[in-house]
């Protein structure tokens, strides 16, 4: 079995989530891949571009555990979904993931800003990975609008967390996807969209789940 990691939106490898996954992984001897989904060009991000980095990683990879936080983890459902590598993904592990991801971001820039940004073709976003100011191509939002998350039904055991005082993505959308799922378990906990204070939890849990030792 191999595992891979898909960082946040505006994110990167070394995020504090995935820095602290990778180690834990790494003392029980299983390297944690974790894609670089910027690919030094943010500008340009879409969520086909991270399927097709995620599918170009996976080559033929026989037994893949996918482990996905927020945006990473909309992108981690929508590879599962890919007939290309659909047979090879074991099992998927979402951390507070983006689920209707433009329905909760876009109000909160305002209807000003989301137009500017269609006529001018750039949003000015903090990085969070760059720790600086980054432009986002207006792409971003055509790409996202293209996908229907009704379509996700690929059938593979799906772990999610969430906080229930998350106030980046509402833990109700995750509520929303499993309830018509029987193979997604939702994990509710104390915490927010970062998930920081319970990564000890996850972690328990996922040891136990992934039966890693």
């Amino acid at each position: 079995m191999e595992y891979l990691y898909l960082h946040g939106f505006a994110s990167g490898p070394q995020s504090a989530k995935a820095q602290f996954f990778q180690q834990q992984f790494a003392q029980l001897g299983h390297p944690l891949h974790i894609l670089d989904l910027n690919q030094g060009d943010f500008t340009h991000l879409t969520l086909s571009r991270q399927i097709e980095q995620a599918m170009a990683w996976m080559g033929d990879r026989p037994q893949v555990t996918v482990i996905g936080s927020s945006f990473g983890g909309l992108t981690t459902c929508w590879l599962a979904e890919q007939p290309q590598v659909s047979a090879q993904i074991k099992q998927l592990v979402l951390l507070a993931p983006a689920f209707q991801f433009l329905a909760q971001w876009l109000p909160r820039l305002g209807p000003e800003a989301v137009a500017h940004w269609c006529k001018t073709g750039r949003l000015s976003v903090y990085h969070y990975g760059q720790q600086q100011q980054a432009e986002l191509a207006y792409d971003f939002i055509t790409d996202a609008q293209k996908y229907d998350e009704a379509h996700l039904q690929a059938a593979v055991p799906t772990l999610i967390f969430h906080g229930y005082h998350d106030d980046v993505i509402d833990i109700q959308v995750s509520r929303d996807y499993a309830a018509p799922r029987p193979w997604v378990q939702l994990i509710e906990l104390d915490s927010d969209h970062a998930l920081g204070n319970v990564n000890d939890i996850i972690w328990a849990t996922l040891r136990s789940q992934l039966a890693l030792a």
